[in-house]
């Protein structure tokens, strides 16, 4: 949009009165353009003056879809990766449970003494109860 710089000389201007008559003719009005289908397939209502002065606000619009249109992607993908997550941590608890039920039934004393016949490391159970260290 080019804007050419107007200059006015007031020494030109005709003296005006200030009350001046009502005009009873019609009054001139300006004319809209007429919108055709043929002007918007062949591009030719992009150069209209109008279409020109809405291109900033137009460019603006454009800007605001795509990041809309980006933050929902980015929602989703936050979704599937939340649902994701939590289905591995749900694989991890019954994984956790499972393995502390097999650490307390193996650290069983009876298991301990039947896990050490069973690979004959000649190992003996102490029948005689610990001794306690006093401090003196």
């Amino acid at each position: 949009m080019i804007r050419q710089n107007q200059h006015i000389d007031f020494t030109d201007l005709q003296e005006t009165d200030p009350h001046p008559e009502p005009e009873t003719g019609p009054q001139p009005q300006h004319e809209i353009p007429k919108f055709r289908i043929k002007e918007l397939i062949d591009g030719t209502i992009l150069v209209r003056e109008n279409m020109i002065r809405q291109l900033p606000y137009l460019l603006f619009l454009s800007m605001l879809g795509v990041i809309y249109i980006g933050n929902r992607f980015h929602a989703e993908w936050m979704v599937r990766q939340i649902s994701e997550l939590k289905t591995e941590v749900s694989n991890l608890r019954a994984e956790q449970i499972t393995t502390t039920s097999e650490l307390m039934n193996i650290s069983r004393p009876s298991e301990v003494v039947a896990l050490v016949q069973s690979k004959n490391l000649g190992l003996k159970e102490s029948l005689e109860p610990p001794k306690k260290l006093r401090r003196r």
